[in-house]
């Protein structure tokens, strides 16, 4: 049996990337988030920006499972001088993000945030799918205080960010990515807090004997 792994899908600003540190460091697994971006960005020649706007803003890759990727599909990152590495466009990004959750969940034992995995990998009986919500003012809240947004576009960011990740679910793998029967766990982190969020995601993993 293939090692367990958590995904966890959240809405912007409900703080799933920070309830995923607490998991995985309870867990003592590895969290796969926001390094993801730069090192695909980095192998496929795009700036880091970019590589966020096509691919849901998706974040977390470990250099190990990059150099393993490199060694397994090497036509992917072909160079040739004046050459990108990777053709630019979103096909490309997806396959190549596709790969690299591919790579991470064959390692096992990390949690996922984020990018689709969930619908990736929605067939893994070893997997926990986790979707992190909250009340829209206090993620517009969170947003500003939290993650930097400008108060007088926070509303705005909110919206467009889960109108994209829902519309890239909903794109690549046919899913809806705000459907709760696709999870086996809903957590409010807003009534719970990170920590209470954190402690039921945990019990579950160890309750299956993770």
């Amino acid at each position: 049996m293939a090692p367990p792994l958590i995904t966890i899908t959240r809405q912007y600003g409900s703080g799933g990337s920070d309830i995923a540190q607490l998991v995985a460091s309870q867990l003592s697994w590895m969290v796969i988030d926001n390094e993801f971006v730069d090192e695909v960005a980095r192998r496929a020649g795009l700036p880091a920006a970019e590589v966020a706007q096509r691919e849901e803003r998706a974040p977390g890759l470990l250099e190990r499972l990059a150099r393993t990727l490199s060694v397994a599909s090497p036509e992917m990152f072909i160079t040739t001088a004046g050459v990108p590495r990777v053709e630019e466009d979103e096909a490309t990004i997806v396959k190549l993000a596709e790969r690299i959750i591919a790579e991470a969940a064959a390692e096992g034992r990390v949690v996922l945030v984020g990018r689709g995995a969930q619908a990736l990998l929605a067939q893994r009986q070893d997997a926990l799918h986790v979707y992190v919500v909250a009340s829209k003012p206090w993620r517009m809240r969170l947003a500003v205080e939290r993650l930097g947004v400008d108060p007088a576009q926070v509303e705005k960011v909110v919206d467009e960010t889960d109108r994209s990740r829902d519309h890239y679910v909903k794109t690549y793998y046919r899913r809806a990515r705000q459907a709760p029967e696709n999870y086996d766990l809903v957590v409010n982190a807003e009534k719970l807090g990170f920590e209470g969020a954190a402690a039921l995601i945990v019990a579950e993993a160890r309750r299956r004997g993770w």
